[in-house]
This record gives C-alpha cells, sequence and structure tokens, in this order.
C-alpha cells in the first residue's frame, strides 16, 4: 500500500494524479482535517503531525508516503526521512520548472507562508530563478475555498481576484500552483488570468518520482485497487462528500476517522 497525507483535501490532487497512472495499487488517504490549514503552524507543530501520521501509515502497511502537502514537506520530510527506513516522497517547488520555461521573465508563486519560508523553495529560487522576476502570493482562503466545497462559486472568484492582482499586473505567464489544494482551484484561476498563463501543478512531477522509487526498490503491491480514506474529522459522510467530489472513486473504499 502507498500512504498519502495533507491537512485536507488538498492532497487528493496527488492522489488522483498517481491513481490514474496506477488503478490497481491500493492506497491509503489521511486528511489531517482536525488540524487544517497547515500554513498557520509552527514547524514544530508540523514534525508532530508529520510524525505521528507516518507512524500511523506505516502501521497500516505503507511502503512508500508520499507527503501530499508543500507546508509540510518544507517542515518535515527531512525529519521522517531520518527516522523511518520507509521512502518518503515531498512536494517539490515547480519555480524551477516555471522559471526555465518563462519568455516574460515574470512567474508567480502562490503558496502558504510555510513554504515560502522553506529551505528548499528558496535554494530552489536562488539556483533556477536569477533574472526572473518571482512574484510570491501567500494564497490566503485557498484552503478554505476547496475544504468548504466553495470550488467554482463567485465566493471562490472573489478571494482568488484579490490574490492575483499583482500578478496580473507584472505580466507573469507562469504560476506555480505551491499547495496541493490548489490545482482543484486551477479552472477558476484560469478564467482570472487568461489561457495564455501557464498553471503549474507539481502532482506529475511526484508521480514519476513515486514511480521510480517503485522501481529501484522493487516493491510489489496487492493489486485489488482497494481505496481507504481517513481523517482526524469526526464527521466522515461530510469528509467522504468531500472526497467524491473531488475524486473518481467507485468501489472499494472506506472511509473511517482516526484520532492522533
Amino acid at each position: 500500500m502507498i500512504g498519502f497525507f495533507d491537512s485536507g483535501v488538498g492532497g487528493l490532487s496527488v492522489w488522483r494524479a498517481f491513481q490514474k497512472e496506477a488503478p490497481t495499487i491500493p492506497l491509503l488517504y489521511f486528511a489531517d482535517q482536525e488540524f487544517c490549514p497547515y500554513g498557520e503552524k509552527s514547524h514544530d507543530e508540523l514534525i508532530e503531525r508529520a510524525d505521528k501520521i507516518a507512524e500511523f501509515l506505516i502501521s497500516k502497511g505503507a511502503k512508500i508516503i508520499v507527503v501530499a502537502c508543500n507546508t509540510a514537506t518544507a517542515a518535515a520530510i527531512e525529519f521522517l526521512r531520518n527516522k523511518y527506513p520507509i521512502p518518503f516522497v515531498g512536494m517539490e517547488p515547480a519555480i524551477k520548472t516555471a522559471a526555465l520555461a518563462s519568455t516574460s521573465k515574470a512567474v508567480g508563486v502562490l503558496a502558504t507562508e510555510g513554504t515560502f519560508s522553506g529551505r528548499l523553495f528558496n535554494e530552489t529560487k536562488e539556483k533556477y530563478a536569477k533574472g526572473v522576476n518571482v512574484i510570491i502570493q501567500a494564497g490566503k482562503g485557498m484552503v478554505d475555498l476547496v475544504e468548504n466545497q466553495l470550488i467554482g462559486t463567485s465566493a471562490a472568484h472573489k478571494v482568488l481576484k484579490n490574490l492575483l492582482v499583482e500578478m496580473i499586473a507584472q505580466d507573469v505567464d507562469h504560476i506555480v500552483l505551491g499547495c496541493t489544494h490548489y490545482p482543484f482551484l486551477k479552472n477558476d484561476i484560469q478564467e482570472i488570468v487568461g489561457t495564455e498563463v501557464t498553471l503549474i501543478d507539481p502532482a506529475p512531477a511526484v508521480v514519476r518520482q513515486i514511480k521510480r522509487i517503485i522501481d529501484k526498490e522493487n516493491l510489489v503491491f496487492d493489486n485489488n485497487e482497494k481505496y481507504q480514506f481517513y481523517t482526524t474529522n469526526n464527521n466522515v459522510s461530510v469528509f467522504q462528500q468531500q472526497v467524491i467530489q473531488l475524486v473518481p472513486i467507485t468501489k472499494n473504499n472506506t472511509f473511517n476517522t482516526c484520532r492522533l
């Protein structure tokens, strides 16, 4: 089994991309909704949550754990890799892709403050974005739009327009979606910035890395197409509705609450 976790349902954007490529591999998704959003948590709090969730996923049989959250990756991936013997896959800041592809030499990055303050983002920006105008914008309110099922609404457009004003003014031609919740708002963002702006979803790169690890480690999985979903929220029925709205699932699914 492969385990995925995020503060909420945002990491399903990565789960969805992998499930499309490998539909028979059993997957477990863990949404830490009681502590969502992670962008407001301290570094130590994020490590504590990631540690507890990783221990739970391993107890359930995870052979790989995907930290399907940019903020948690920035805070905890090194800790997790040092503590546990199984492979961990984190979210890479796609600023490299945007900077190298930009013709206007202006790119935007939507992410959390936790991602922007992380070592990996700043090292990547310094290495690959020299000579490129990088407009960073904390996506305040974007996680809530996805968690509260407000995708495609006027409320979503109102929040997004305010966040995208500076990027539009600076003539960006690429925008990095630096939080796994944000790809679910891709259509809303595209309507505001126009089709000439390329939106970069980091999920495909993460999927490629998972597949590389499977090949390298010669990992074998039971091909039972079983998908398990856990939340730290007591309201499992709402969680189930959120999942069904966001990803294509049909059978062999279980939904549970788990307090960690």
